[in-house]
This record gives structure tokens, sequence and C-alpha cells, in this order.
């Protein structure tokens, strides 16, 4: 199982919108794909998952980390770097089993025009230390806002043409 993680809790992001757009061409693709909002994350996540007191919401959160073999992060850029709510996700979650030996794909979303430089190379340190093997195409998408259409969807040919090898290449690797 895949699992795209929309890594921000900001609701209605452009964050989202790209993890839709990595899942609806995984589907295409015949892979199972499933989305983790970090809007989803249950409010008390600070106070109670973070030092060993499981909440039931966090619980369904942690299983679903746990069984997936492979993760999508979708990534916008938040001063420079990744969101903290990102990093809080991760502290949460089980150590070793949530990430290590396992796969991950890195997708950097930035407003500006660097598409999250910064912030991709910082959560790649992270997920050195998790043991979590990152795919070497790593996707930078610049001025987010003009990348996706109506729908949400990606249109430029550039955008769909990377797009398309890192999802390929992912699903292969």
């Amino acid at each position: 199982m895949i699992t795209i993680i929309s890594g921000t809790n900001r609701p209605g992001s452009n964050t989202l919108k790209v993890a839709k757009y990595y899942q609806d061409t995984l589907v295409k693709k015949g892979q199972e794909a499933n989305i983790l909002s970090l809007t989803d994350l249950p409010e008390q996540l600070i106070i109670s998952d973070l030092y060993g007191k499981r909440s039931p919401e966090f619980k369904k959160i942690q299983e679903q980390i746990t069984a997936t073999e492979k993760f999508v992060f979708i990534i916008p850029e938040y001063n420079g770097s990744f969101p903290g709510v990102l990093k809080t996700l991760i502290d949460a979650c089980d150590f070793p089993d949530s990430f290590y030996d396992k796969k991950a794909c890195l997708v950097g979303i930035s407003s500006g025009k660097y598409g999250n430089i910064r912030g991709i190379d910082h959560f790649g340190g992270v997920c050195s230390y998790l043991h979590l093997h990152v795919l070497p195409l790593r996707l930078h998408i610049p001025a987010i806002k003009t990348e996706l259409d109506e729908h949400g969807n990606f249109y430029k040919e550039d955008t769909l043409k990377f797009t398309g090898q890192q999802i390929d290449k992912f699903i292969a690797y």
C-alpha cells in the first residue's frame, strides 16, 4: 500500500490538491493509494500521542502508517523548510516500525520560485535517520498556484512529464 502524506494541516491547501493528483494518477496505474492529510491529526497530538498516551484517533493513523510500505510526501515550503506539523507526525509515530526500511518519494511545492528545495533537503536528513529509503528523483514544483487548474490537476506539459516520470519510477522502486 502507498500512503500519500499531505504535509500540512492548512485547510484547503494546494498540498492536498497535489496529494489528490498523485493519488488519482497512482490509482489509474493500478496502485492502491491512500491520502493522510495532516488536517486529520487529533487536536491533542502534542499533549498525548507524542509521549506514549495513544489517543483512539491517532491509533488509526499509526495503524495506517505501520501497514504502509511506500510513502509519497507532498511537502510545502514553510519558512525555508518543511512544516513543523509534519515533523510532529514523524515524532509521534512508533519507531522503528513506522518508517524503518520502507520507501519514500519526495515532492516539494512552494508559492515561490524554488519548489521547497531546502525543505526537501532538510526532510531528506530526517528520512536518513529513520532508515526511510528515498527515491533519488525528488521533484520541486515552484509557483504552485500557477501549476494547478480549476480541478486541482496539473496541466503544464513539463510538470505532467516530470510527475509522470517520478510516479513511474516510484511504482518500480
